[in-house]
């Protein structure tokens, strides 16, 4: 079963510890100038970069979920409010990827935009992640490229 559970302090462990165990760095949080790997440093940037986004009243930005599947931490996603649009990212461990979650997740997070009443849902990619294009663009959302980042807009309402 497949749960978006919002963050908070103890979420944010699970959420760190499903990021060191599947997932590089750069995949799930901005760069920091350390050697390559979860080094400790990393570790304490990437609590961080959560708290301030998503945790303190004072500076955040987003929602942010962990994603659960069975109970486990796979991931997590978010919606940033940009105007009248969200934009969604999701990011999922290695080991939960091809799996269909995050076709699952985007729709859980597109019913969590339309009931927010967003105008629309806004998700980039890279050119090469052809599951994430494929999904998008089956939802009708429209792709542009410019260089190797893909935007998709879904237009929720009129």
């Amino acid at each position: 079963m497949i749960r978006l559970t919002p963050l908070d302090e103890d979420t944010l462990a699970r959420l760190l510890e499903a990021a060191v165990t599947g997932a590089d760095p750069l995949e799930v949080m901005p760069p920091v100038d350390d050697p390559p790997g979860w080094t400790p440093r990393r570790r304490a940037a990437f609590l961080a970069f959560h708290r301030a986004r998503s945790l303190d009243p004072a500076t955040a930005v987003e929602r942010t979920w962990v994603i659960d599947v069975d109970g486990t931490a796979v991931g997590a996603a978010r919606l940033e409010p940009h105007g009248d649009a969200l934009e969604a990212g999701i990011w999922l461990s290695r080991a939960a990827r091809g799996r269909g979650i995050g076709r699952q997740v985007t729709a859980l997070l597109l019913a969590e935009a339309r009931e927010s009443g967003a105008a629309s849902f806004v998700a980039s990619t890279t050119a090469g992640n052809g599951g994430a294009r494929a999904l998008l663009g089956g939802l009708g959302a429209a792709l542009t490229t410019e260089g190797d980042e893909v935007t998709a807009v879904l237009r929720l309402r009129p």
